[in-house]
């Protein structure tokens, strides 16, 4: 019950909007649900034993261990918007060994970075935390800014320093996609052939994707096809940011829509939008992580807060958060992580 009131006083004014919300336009009833069997999801599969065992490190590890739900620390951002902008806030997260030590004194269920910062400390750290190597990457340096993913190693490598997972990123909707789609989804077939588990941050990335009415980059309609295609390719968890709009194939006008699947499937209320995410995810039997977003300040707590509630009551199975714990001093991070696996570990906090 402490964790409980500590939730709904963070929550304010807002605490009932989120905990008392009940989703009727996709069905709790129709999803599969995290729970501690949750591996159990991947058992009729194609996935060999040793995919079953990294992914059983992943959701075994930390403060979360057996829960069916996931808390990772991801830190690349020194190579996506330069180290100097993330870690000007913290100097202490330009020796790449204090992201894992951040991890551990948090009790997450891994951390997830570059292979310079993993491979660095691997001897001594990949045996005590699941590491999940990124594979690809963007960078700032061309100019003008282009925005690709393209391999920064390969996925021997990242079995060779002794990860549990690989993850990469694709831009779906860009001109790059095609390319993307075809080498993670190789690259994906070799980790799993290898014992690897395979996390896809399913980003959504067109100029024409934002509008003078709204950023649809974020489009619960888009963001939701982008995490189907991610299963597709078979990854065994999704990465996607949380829905904050909808409607983007019909505003946009392209693609697939009609009317009456926003009618049937969402309304806009932020836990539905996120339950069509966690549908387009073969109904929760692959787990959706959304992320924590960048740090604001003083209001970091409480989107953190929200945005695990809303994850969990759409069905999601965990968070993946960053630049609201490192670029704070280390006890503040710590302290916001465990405030996110609260959220997870309290039993009154049900999905919708």
């Amino acid at each position: 019950m402490r964790i409980l009131n500590e939730i709904t006083e963070v929550l304010g004014d807002d605490a009932s909007y989120y905990l008392e919300h009940v989703s009727k336009k996709i069905s709790k009833d129709r999803l599969t649900v995290p729970g501690p069997r949750s591996i159990e999801n991947f058992i009729e599969s194609d996935r060999n034993p040793q995919v079953l065992k990294s992914l059983s490190q992943l959701y075994n590890h930390g403060n979360l261990a057996g829960t069916g739900y996931l808390n990772i620390l991801p830190i690349d951002q020194g190579i996506e918007h330069s180290a100097a902008f993330s870690f000007y806030k913290n100097q202490d997260y330009f020796d790449p060994e204090n992201i894992i030590k951040l991890a551990m004194e948090a009790g997450c269920n891994g951390v997830a970075t570059t292979f310079g910062a993993l491979g660095l400390h691997a001897r001594r750290y990949a045996h005590k935390i699941p590491f999940v190597v990124k594979i690809n990457h963007n960078e700032l340096l061309t100019y003008p800014n282009k925005y690709d993913q393209i391999p920064y190693g390969t996925v021997k490598e990242a079995w060779n320093l002794g990860a549990t997972a690989v993850g990469a990123t694709i831009y779906f909707g860009s001109e790059e996609s095609s390319r993307q789609i075809q080498e993670i989804a190789v690259a994906f077939e070799e980790a799993h052939q290898l014992g690897l588990a395979t996390i896809l941050w399913c980003y959504t990335r067109n100029s024409d994707f934002k509008t003078k009415k709204d950023d649809f980059h974020s489009a619960a309609d888009l963001t939701g096809q982008a995490n189907h295609l991610g299963v597709t390719i078979k990854a065994d968890i999704i990465k996607q940011k949380l829905p904050e709009t909808n409607q983007g194939f019909k505003t946009i006008d392209f693609g697939k829509y009609d009317d009456a699947m926003y009618e049937e499937l969402t309304t806009d209320h932020p836990i539905d939008l996120c339950r069509l995410q966690v549908a387009n995810c073969y109904m929760g039997k692959i787990g959706l992580i959304n992320s924590g977003g960048g740090s604001k300040g003083e209001s970091d707590i409480k989107e953190a807060v929200r945005t695990a509630v809303v994850n969990k009551r759409a069905g999601g199975s965990g968070l993946i958060m960053g630049r609201k714990a490192f670029q704070r001093p280390l006890a503040e991070g710590v302290d916001i992580l465990r405030r996110v696996q609260d959220v997870y570990l309290e039993p009154q906090i049900t999905v919708a």
